[in-house]
């Protein structure tokens, strides 16, 4: 077990270093921020003095290198536009975001998974149809307009949830959280049930997939045979044989939708991380670009690899074949 944690430690460095090279580049490629922080009339004095300010008047190479060193200290910059350290910036929208994230997870996988348990189960009976029809709808339609639709039929027409923002901010465990109050769950109920669908469709089918095959199983038929419940044996068997893919698709979800909530923080004006990144593209905020992108890597990686460890733990054969060295 050893050999197979370390394998995949030296991978999740290998990628997280080859990773960042990418950011960094292409967020430099992309614009120059001195366009937007100075006035246009300004002297070329003025110009080139801010341009050594931020160091941008150094190569490429060195100005990663400046990067690297000040990650290895734990100081990603300070933001151009907002004038504070990068990381104080990102984390103080980060709980926002990780409030959103986890509720529409939870919606995701607590909906998910029971319902394609059943359209596996019953594949045949119109309920199961309706949620296959039901999981396409949350591949097919665009965010923002599943965004648009809830904000105008719940918060305009009924007018029984808030359009947007976070709301009242309470404590729980010590941590602010608008967890914490009725009203903060009032505004996080749209936002997380849009965020939610496209994953819940894709937990909805996958689950369906897993069902149908380990229903036709050897083992189904000998457990039936032994007088097991249905109930028993798809909680006692079906499920742990199918929970390997749905542990990857829980990791991914959980990454992707913390990384790329962008576009439903944008619609309900949600204070999270997402939309801090949007103002910084706006607004060509390179510092914040490269910390947000560099932390998504390091979520993803931290994320493969604790989903590796879950592989290791359900099926040792995974261990066994990473570690075959050890």
């Amino acid at each position: 077990m050893a050999g197979f944690v370390l394998q995949r430690l030296a991978q999740a460095v290998i990628v997280v270093f080859a990773m960042s090279i990418i950011v960094f580049v292409g967020v430099y490629a992309i614009g120059n921020p001195i366009d937007v922080l100075i006035d246009p009339g300004a002297d070329q004095a003025t110009r080139a003095a801010l341009i050594a300010q931020y160091g941008l008047d150094q190569p490429l190479w060195r100005q990663y290198a400046n990067f690297l060193a000040g990650v290895a200290t734990g100081d990603l910059g300070r933001s151009l536009i907002y004038n504070v350290p990068v990381v104080e910036l990102i984390f103080s929208r980060l709980p926002a975001t990780l409030e959103l994230v986890l509720v529409s997870v939870a919606i995701a996988t607590g909906l998910g998974v029971p319902l394609g348990l059943y359209a596996g189960y019953r594949p045949e009976s119109a309920p199961a149809k309706a949620i296959m029809a039901f999981s396409v709808l949350g591949f097919s339609v665009p965010t923002f307009w599943i965004g648009m639709i809830l904000i105008m039929t719940f918060a305009v027409e009924l007018g029984v949830l808030p359009s947007g923002g976070r709301g009242a901010v309470g404590s729980l465990l010590g941590i602010p959280t608008s967890l914490a109050t009725a009203d903060g769950w009032a505004h996080v109920i749209l936002p997380a049930v849009n965020l939610s669908l496209f994953n819940m469709g894709l937990m909805i089918r996958l689950t369906r997939a897993g069902m149908v095959e380990a229903m036709g199983a050897d083992y189904v038929r000998f457990a039936r045979a032994q007088g097991l419940s249905e109930g028993r044996i798809v909680r006692s068997h079906v499920l742990k044989n199918i929970s390997i893919p749905l542990v990857t698709v829980f990791g991914l979800e959980l990454g992707s939708t913390l990384a790329f909530a962008v576009v439903t923080e944008s619609v309900f004006n949600w204070p999270g991380v997402g939309k801090l990144i949007i103002d910084s593209i706006l607004q060509l905020d390179r510092p914040v670009m490269v910390a947000y992108l560099v932390l998504v890597v390091i979520l993803f990686v931290l994320i493969n690899f604790t989903v590796d460890l879950v592989y290791a733990r359900l099926d040792p054969r995974v261990r066994l074949g990473g570690g075959a060295g050890e």
